[in-house]
C-alpha cells in the first residue's frame, strides 16, 4: 500500500508544482502599457514609429478616428479658482503632495478622468483630476486645494512647475520630430493601436 500511495502522490505533487510555476510566471508578466511618451521617428500610412523616452522603439497603428490635441505652455497664474485641472504629484519631504506638472483642461474637457489614482510618470506619483476650490499664492509657488467627487487634496505647485493646457489638433501634427504622448491598446494580433495622441507644440515635451 505504501508503494501505491507514493506512486499516486508524486504525480499530484508534480502537477501542483507546474501550476504554481505557471501562476508565478503569469504574476510576473509585465502589464500591457496604456501609453507611450516619446518622439515620433517616422510615419508611414496609418503606422507611426515612436522612440520612447526610455529608448524603446514602439510601433503604433493610427486608428482611423484618432483624436489629436496640442499641448501648449501656460503660466501658473492661469490656474484659477474653478479651473478643472490634472496634477501629477509626488510625496514631498513634509508628507504633502508636490506637483511635478499641472495641465489645465479647457471647458469642453471638464470632468475628464475626475478623481485621484496612481500614475506612471514617476515613482510613487499620482494623478488627480479635480476642480480648484482654493488657490493661495506663496513666496515660491501656489498651494491649491482641489476637490473631486470622492474627496479633496492639497497640492503645492512650485514656481518652476510645467503648466500646460490642451488645444485642438489634427492628424497632420503626427510627423517625425513631434513630442507625443500616445494612448494605446493592444489588438488581438499583439500589435498596438492609438486612438488618442497629445502633441507638444513649438517643441514642447508634454510633461504629463
Amino acid at each position: 500500500m505504501t508503494i501505491q500511495r507514493t506512486t499516486f502522490i508524486r504525480p499530484l505533487i508534480a502537477v501542483a508544482m507546474v501550476a504554481v510555476s505557471s501562476l508565478s510566471a503569469f504574476a510576473q508578466r509585465s502589464p500591457v502599457p496604456t501609453r507611450v511618451r516619446g518622439t515620433i521617428e517616422s510615419v508611414s500610412g496609418d503606422t507611426m514609429q515612436v522612440k520612447s523616452r526610455s529608448g524603446e522603439d514602439v510601433k503604433l497603428r493610427i486608428a482611423p478616428d484618432v483624436s489629436v490635441s496640442g499641448v501648449t505652455k501656460i503660466s501658473l497664474a492661469d490656474i484659477k479658482v474653478g479651473s478643472f485641472v490634472g496634477a501629477t504629484t509626488v510625496p514631498g519631504p513634509d508628507g504633502g503632495n508636490n506637483a511635478v506638472e499641472v495641465h489645465v483642461f479647457p471647458e469642453n474637457m471638464r470632468g475628464t478622468g475626475e478623481g485621484s489614482r496612481p500614475y506612471d510618470l514617476k515613482p510613487n506619483s499620482s494623478m488627480t483630476n479635480a476642480t480648484v476650490s482654493e488657490s493661495v499664492v506663496g513666496n515660491d509657488g501656489h498651494t491649491l486645494l482641489v476637490k473631486y467627487k470622492d474627496g479633496e487634496k492639497k497640492v503645492f505647485v512650485p514656481d518652476n512647475t510645467p503648466v500646460v493646457t490642451f488645444v485642438p489638433g489634427d492628424k497632420g501634427e503626427l510627423k517625425p520630430g513631434a513630442k507625443v504622448i500616445a494612448f494605446m491598446k493592444q489588438l488581438p494580433d499583439g500589435s498596438f493601436e492609438t486612438n488618442r495622441v497629445s502633441v507638444g507644440r513649438d517643441g514642447l515635451t508634454p510633461p504629463m
